[in-house]
């Protein structure tokens, strides 16, 4: 066996025989590296990281209106740990029987038309009439990065600070529509918590409206004056939703323009069909930043919802979005066992490189997918 060693940039060829103690060549042993982790900074930190409060600590929490303990039971509910999932299904269930009566306002228009600040003035003005108002704030996800910025609370300053307040950016993380998956348990416990008022405010590009309008009792449009919004609305089919539409930033020289908007905007609310609740859908002007209109904007609000339970619609449209949910519960759930199942996980990086190869489509994939999933669960 040959030995070789560096010494002064030079190598030394060392035979086995070299390697005897009566040799003057001789090679001490090394020294043992320690570990770069420091085991007492590791206890240490496992004895400051605080314990997860259990279910009923949660519940009392919330019903305090503990604005940290509903933060972080919202973060359980946003989790994709199984354990978390666990804890936060738990954490619903103790809280629907402690639901509130709330009214839902789904928000939503184009980036850029002032839905923040808008949320901020009339914010203000519902917490001076003795209302507690949650606002859920949806943030687009980055497809790449899958990160958001989440800066609402960083827009609504003086609402932020307010008691009553309770502001919550979630990331959409890729739901379609822009629209957090877990929203709907985030209301739940919100109402729970005692806020009669909760605005969710959508991304507002351009499919995210459904899914808001699914869990809303009134949908309101915000739009803005001379920015083709007028036409693009009713391409959208947005218009078909909307309750109220309000065109914001109808101050100083652009009061004109906002008023020729609204003429506009009524004349073609009259080409739509009525609506399922009989109600007519109003166009006003308002500026979130003088005030102006952000009174008469609630005055419409109340009027659509005393509207809206007395003809029944209220409780009807609630019913029929609870049967959407339990159905897009089930969609939900099962493609996370079909994502997740071992048979699949199993199958699926080699049907993608067939596909990538040509050697079969996409649908004949998909197809041995389905087939291997079903496969699956008949043998257990």
């Amino acid at each position: 066996m040959i030995h070789t060693f560096a010494i002064t940039g030079k190598y030394v060829f060392m035979s086995e025989r070299d390697t005897n103690p009566r040799s003057a060549l001789k090679v001490n042993p090394g020294v043992e590296q320690p570990s770069v982790i420091n085991p007492d900074a590791i206890r240490q930190h496992a004895r400051r990281k605080p314990a997860i409060p259990g279910e009923n600590e949660f519940l009392a929490g919330i019903l305090e209106g503990n604005r940290t303990i509903l933060g972080k039971a919202i973060t359980l509910i946003e989790s994709n740990l199984p354990a978390h999932q666990q804890l936060a299904q738990q954490i619903i269930e103790k809280c629907l029987p402690h639901r509130c009566k709330s009214f839902r306002v789904g928000i939503t228009g184009v980036p850029g038309v002032g839905k923040s600040t808008f949320i901020e003035a009339i914010g203000t003005h519902l917490i001076g009439k003795g209302h507690k108002l949650a606002v859920l704030a949806i943030d687009p996800s980055s497809r790449k990065s899958k990160g958001s910025i989440l800066g609402d609370k960083t827009r609504m300053e003086q609402l932020s600070a307010n008691a009553n307040a309770f502001i919550r950016p979630s990331p959409s993380a890729g739901t379609l529509g822009g629209v957090a998956r877990k929203t709907r348990e985030t209301i739940v416990l919100c109402e729970a918590a005692g806020y009669d008022i909760i605005f969710i405010e959508t991304v507002g590009v351009g499919q995210s409206e459904t899914a808001v309008y699914d869990m809303a009792d009134l949908f309101l449009l915000l739009m803005l004056a001379g920015a083709g919004d007028e036409l693009q609305g009713i391409k959208r089919g947005i218009m078909e939703m909307a309750d109220l539409v309000l065109i914001n930033k109808a101050e100083r020289d652009n009061i004109p323009r906002a008023q020729l908007a609204k003429a506009q905007l009524v004349n073609a609310l009259h080409y739509f069909p009525p609506t399922e609740s009989g109600w007519q859908p109003r166009v006003e002007t308002c500026s979130a930043i003088t005030g102006d209109g952000i009174g008469e904007a609630w005055e419409i609000m109340t009027d659509y919802l005393n509207f809206a339970m007395n003809k029944g619609f209220f409780a009807k449209k609630r019913h029929d979005q609870d049967q959407r949910i339990m159905m897009h519960s089930v969609e939900e759930l099962l493609l996370d066992k079909f994502y997740h199942d071992p048979r699949v996980m199993e199958q699926i990086q080699l049907l993608e490189e067939g596909v990538k190869l040509n050697r079969f489509s996409p649908y004949v994939a998909a197809q041995k997918l389905i087939e291997a999933y079903l496969s699956a669960s008949q043998s257990k």
